[in-house]
């Protein structure tokens, strides 16, 4: 009898956490954030053992869909342009009918409607919107609000704009 009340029991909380998780999952999710594009907001150090980064561990939320509701400085994930299935996580640098210039030129792109224009924090490894152009914000899927692991940079992010990036109207 023991048995059968202990996976009753077991049966019970794994429907549980699954429908939770299920339910929670349609307003944020946690996500691992891979490569050096984002640095040093993100895995800003190398684990030292393999001589590889560790992957920092985010907070998505899914609030902000509803209406796009985005503003500039804000990292997002989002779904490469190129390949639906691959996530990015990336800075918004402009919004709809914004003007970006380059740091290190004279070109000046204006953002279209229904667009974003996000940039990695570590321009030298990041793959962006200077390499495929204003990203449509239907492919935004959340946006990163805190570091959850590891536990030593647990924390808010903060929203940020690279200085001289956004010309006037």
């Amino acid at each position: 009898m023991g048995t059968r009340n202990f996976l009753w029991d077991v049966a019970k909380k794994s429907f549980t956490f699954g429908l939770i998780t299920f339910t929670i999952s349609d307003y944020a999710s946690i996500l691992p954030v891979r490569g050096a594009s984002m640095s040093p907001t993100f895995n800003p150090g190398t684990n030292t053992t393999f001589g590889s980064r560790t992957d920092d561990m985010v907070l998505v939320e899914k609030f902000c869909l509803t209406n796009y509701k985005f503003s500039h400085g804000d990292v997002v994930v989002f779904s490469s342009p190129s390949n639906y299935k691959e996530r990015q996580i990336k800075r918004i640098i402009g919004l709809p009918g914004d003007w970006i210039g380059g740091p290190y030129s004279y070109d000046v792109v204006k953002v279209p409607k229904g667009h974003c224009w996000v940039e990695g924090d570590n321009s030298a490894f990041s793959l962006d919107s200077r390499s495929f152009g204003p990203v449509p914000l239907g492919l935004v899927r959340g946006r990163v609000t805190h570091i959850v692991w590891p536990p030593q940079r647990v924390g808010e992010v903060n929203r940020m704009v690279p200085q001289g990036r956004l010309s006037p109207n």
